[in-house]
């Protein structure tokens, strides 16, 4: 057509030309089944001409020949046709699902999807967890979540880990524990106490049984929406751990090999005094104080080599610790049945001198049948394991090694037996090796679950569960670990512990899911049943005559028995859900949950829990169709309660003590039929972006939790005879803050893929409300619009010019230092903190990494250092100390008297000795080369995998002691391994 007479037009004529080209369209959007679509967004490509098919699938728009008509809805690829003179409207769908909706959530008694879910839920899969060489599940998390707090006690394997979801809810230490769930299986996820070293630490892990490659993935349940179904125990949110079923989906028969290799060094030394530094300060301490040394106060000066010069670390945990692990899997499927059988066996040693080792086994079985009509189904899963611990905090050898002089005198003798010469004002430090500690733990756990589907979309559910737990530990005091010198009084002893934790759950329960058009309803409705019952035993055998004879307590003279008791808890609970999801774009979530515990007097025994979270994608709406660039866009909010019955059991009950008479008792708590619930009051919103066709996903959040009615010890005036009663204290608890996730893909095709996520908390704790705090017990640990971990701290003032000394400012002038005079209050622990993850694919070649960064305050290494001038190693700091006016007034004068010691404490409780401990960790480096399939059909061999892993790499961090997250205890350690992956 010639277009000079167009171009010619007025614009009316052009008008009444173009409309002479124009149509009306109708038509029908179905799916692959025939099935009209409902709400299927229909616009003319380029312009803003759209409408929507109505509930029969039905549309009608005007279009022009040549127009490019686009029909998009969630769930289905999005679909382009040209108008011509043979287009009749009608259109079918093919369905797809992207890369939200692939990501299946577990939401506990449900699952969801990325795209649909109305709750705060973080998952962290395999892939992540099992490159990781460690024992315990809960380590493997760190760094990869907003809102999860994770730290280590230190670098021994068999520590219990310090897991917070967004911050502490209690003022108990012992009550923000969260709730795990193995395979639908409550956990007792409190440390194991010992009666060991790892007593005096964090206890032991009770996870660490667990074998990690067996784990498919980690969900954390964060707000409302997500743990008020879980009611009383999801106050402190929700661990998921679900164990893999199947190897390989796509094949009946497969068997996976998995085995690697490494070792493990301490990450970081401090750096301390050589022997020259070490005897100068002290030579000088003496100088200042006019005081001449002996062989008493200083044997260091003249007992000791002058000239050697030991590194005590090197000695003490500079050891290489081997790590082997093993995995072995065999999963095979038919059109009904499927099963998966795994064992596995991990060894590691110690960084420490000795024999010391840990050792694990564990075994697993999955199973899931279906009946021929897929109405009945069966799924049971088994998980056991056991180690044996041969293993210790090695707190003793860390202080040790930061302490000991350099030129102390030599640990062993000529003949190889330890050496006692020369010690005179400590024991020899490797004398903790005659005190062997025995940890053996046996964990099995096995869950049950039956569906069988009545009717169409309702179906009847029971999930039964069983736990059994042991744990023995044995500590004997051998003869070689005494002081030849006090043999002829000392009695050889031997410490015991016996734990026992068996649980059961019973929950029925009724599931109805129906589709009404674009309406699709989901109930769930159901009950708990649970029982936990624990023992402990704590004996002490003292006299055996002999060391073989030591553990054996039939061979000792007396036995103590310092604890022995059963606890039972009963737990009871109603709790339903229900789910609405409209056109697939509006969603309306609702939860309850009614609890009972046995925990609670008998006036409040009972409470109630609920919830209600919305979701709204409004990038599906049609008005924002003309956004190319936006892909996803999803707006969410929750509010509800859930509770904490996190407390001791039978804390409700009076208690009584024997009196020092024989046959008497006292009272120690009075009886509290009232004692209750903490309530935790959760909100939160959030908004979720996809740019990009998802190749740029932000995720936004902000939350405010808040705990009341908190439990815990409430003194008593004496005139009632009780120290204290178990009661709810009126204070509440405010943790409030922002998280972001954002994950951008920006390569992805098959030569090369890119794709990295960063995490980031911004956490926000204080105590908002606190009655009569100011007349409590509570007032020196506690203030009102302050976090709960603050230290209340006296001004530190300098150093005095005349003494040399330490001086902290006496705030109220009444010459004397006491609480009134604690002015500063500092708040400790994090800011915020986040991670950085990054996976590079190039070929078969694989490069994963993960930078952990925390930003927080803490205390320096001083207040665990030697004081300045005292016998003891130190940090190279201490050579520049005080000597005269205008020197730094980091460190004091040099000295060993009274009066410096007692400046010392009193700066140490200062705050001189706050400092910023932030830290940022490359956590781990993978390296991973998947041969060819070319390559492997040749070999029979369906999948071969190398990989190479570090962990700890380096820590880039101003504390100047061994690490800024464990403290004075061993730092995480640096560890590289080995291995490859073998699927048949």
């Amino acid at each position: 057509m010639n277009a000079a007479p167009y171009l010619l037009m007025s614009s009316s004529e052009i008008l009444k030309f173009e409309s002479f080209f124009q149509q009306q369209i109708s038509g029908t959007v179905r799916d692959q089944n025939g099935v009209p679509i409902p709400g299927v967004n229909v616009i003319v490509q380029g312009s803003s001409n759209g409408t929507m098919t109505n509930l029969d699938g039905e549309y009608t728009i005007v279009a022009s020949v040549g127009d490019t008509l686009v029909f998009s809805y969630i769930g289905f690829k999005e679909f382009k046709v040209q108008v011509n003179d043979t287009f009749t409207g009608e259109v079918t769908l093919e369905s797809s699902v992207d890369a939200l909706e692939e990501v299946v959530i577990n939401a506990g008694y449900y699952n969801t999807t990325q795209r649909e879910r109305t709750g705060n839920i973080v998952k962290v899969s395999a892939a992540e967890i099992e490159i990781q060489p460690l024992t315990s599940p809960l380590l493997s998390l760190q760094g990869r979540m907003p809102g999860v707090e994770l730290s280590q006690a230190g670098g021994v394997v068999g520590q219990a880990p310090t897991i917070r979801i967004r911050g502490r809810n209690s003022l108990r230490m012992q009550g923000d524990y969260p709730l795990i769930i193995l395979d639908g299986v409550p956990l007792d996820a409190s440390p194991i106490n010992s009666v060991g070293e790892f007593g005096r630490s964090s206890g032991m892990d009770p996870l660490s049984t667990l074998n990690l490659t067996n784990i498919e993935s980690i969900e954390i349940l964060k707000d409302a929406d997500a743990t008020a179904i879980y009611g009383s125990r999801g106050a402190n949110g929700v661990v998921l751990i679900t164990t893999k079923r199947n190897i390989q989906t796509k094949v009946e028969t497969a068997v996976q090999a998995r085995i690697y290799i490494g070792v493990s060094q301490v990450s970081h030394k401090m750096d301390l005094m050589n022997t020259r530094e070490y005897l100068s300060i002290r030579r000088q301490a003496f100088e200042n104080d006019g005081v001449t040394p002996s062989e008493t106060n200083a044997p260091e000066l003249l007992l000791w080599d002058q000239n050697k010069d030991t590194d005590w670390q090197e000695v003490f945990m500079g050891h290489s610790s081997p790590i082997t692990d093993i995995n072995l899997s065999l999963s095979e499927s038919n059109e009904n049945t499927s099963f998966l059988i795994g064992g596995s066996y991990h060894t590691e040693g110690s960084v420490f001198p000795g024999d010391f080792n840990y050792q694990k086994a564990t075994a697993n079985l999955n199973l899931n049948h279906s009946s021929n009509d897929k109405k009945f189904k069966l799924q049971f899963t088994s998980n056991y394991g056991t180690d044996q611990n041969h293993l210790f905090s090695g707190t003793n050898f860390v202080n040790y090694a930061r302490r000991l002089p350099p030129n102390a005198p030599a640990i062993y003798t000529e003949d190889g037996s330890l050496n006692w010469e020369g010690w005179t004002i400590s024991d020899n430090p490797l004398a903790v090796l005659n005190q062997p500690v025995e940890i053996e733990t046996n964990n099995l756990i096995a869950n049950l679950q039956l569906n069988y589907e009545v009717l169409e979309g309702l179906s009847l559910r029971a999930n039964f569960g069983y736990t059994h737990m042991t744990s023995q530990e044995v500590t004997r005091n051998l003869q070689e670990s005494f002081n030849p010198d006090d043999w002829d009084w000392i009695e050889l002893n031997s410490f015991h512990s016996d734990t026992k934790r068996n649980s059961w759950i019973i929950e029925p329960q009724v599931d109805f899911s129906k589709d009404f058009g674009q309406l699709e309803l989901n109930m769930l409705g159901g009950a708990t049943f649970q029982e936990n019952t624990t023992t402990n035993l704590f004996l002490e055998g003292i006299g055996y005559s002999d060391d073989n004879l030591v553990g054996n307590l039939n061979a000792a003279e007396e036995i103590r028995v310092s604890t022995d008791r059963k606890i039972t808890y009963r737990y009871a609970a109603l709790f339903g859900r229900l789910g609405i999801n409209w056109y697939k774009k509006y969603f309306l979530n609702l939860t309850g949950r009614r609890d009972g515990s046995s925990r609670f007097g008998p006036n409040r025994r009972f409470s109630e829990f609920w919830a209600v979270g919305g979701a709204w994608i409004f990038s599906e709406e049609l008005f924002l169709s003309k956004l190319p660039f936006l892909s996803f866009g999803k707006l969410r909010a929750s509010y509800g309660t859930t509770g904490s019955d996190q407390i001791p059991d039978y804390g409700f009950l009076d208690t009584y003590e024997v009196t020092a008479g024989p046959g008497g008792l006292f009272p120690t708590s009075p009886f509290n039929p009232n004692y209750s619930w903490e309530i935790n009051k959760k909100l939160e919103a959030a908004l979720q972006l996809g740019f990009l066709e998802d190749k740029i996903n932000l995720e936004v959040a902000w939350y405010r939790n808040r705990s009341s009615n908190q439990l815990t010890g409430y003194p008593l005036p004496a005139m009632t005879g009780f120290t204290s009663v178990q009661a709810n204290l009126p204070a509440t608890i405010e943790n409030k803050g922002w998280e972001f996730i954002v994950s951008i893909a920006p390569i992805q095709n098959k030569k090369f893929y890119w794709q990295t996520s960063v995490n980031f908390t911004v956490p926000e704790n204080k105590l908002v409300k606190f009655e009569n705090l100011e007349m409590s017990s509570y007032r020196q640990t506690y203030k009102i619009g302050e976090p709960l971990n603050i230290a209340m701290l006296y001004k530190f003032d300098g150093i005095d010019p005349e003494t040399g000394r330490y001086r902290i400012l006496d705030a109220n002038g009444d010459g004397r230092y006491d609480f009134e005079d604690r002015i500063i209050t500092q708040p400790l622990g994090r800011q915020y903190y986040g991670g950085i993850h990054n996976n590079f694919r190039c070929g078969n070649f694989n490069l994963e990494f993960l930078v952990q960064y925390i930003r927080q305050d803490g205390y320096s290494i001083s207040q665990i250092t030697t004081p300045p001038g005292l016998y003891g190693n130190t940090t190279r700091d201490v050579l520049n100390a005080w000597q005269q006016q205008g020197d730094p007034e980091d460190i004091q004068k040099l000295s060993q008297s009274v009066y410096s010691l007692l400046s010392y404490n009193e700066a140490m409780n200062s705050d001189l000795v706050v400092q910023d401990n932030s830290f940022l960790r490359l956590k781990t480096l993978s390296v991973g080369y998947r041969f060819p399939t070319g390559f492997l059909d040749h070999l029979g061999v369906r999948e071969l995998n190398l990989f190479a892993h570090a962990q700890n790499l380096f820590t880039l961090t101003d504390y100047k002691g061994l690490d800024p997250e464990t403290g004075n205890n061993i730092p995480p350690l640096r560890t590289f391994t080995a291995g490859l992956q073998l699927n048949l």
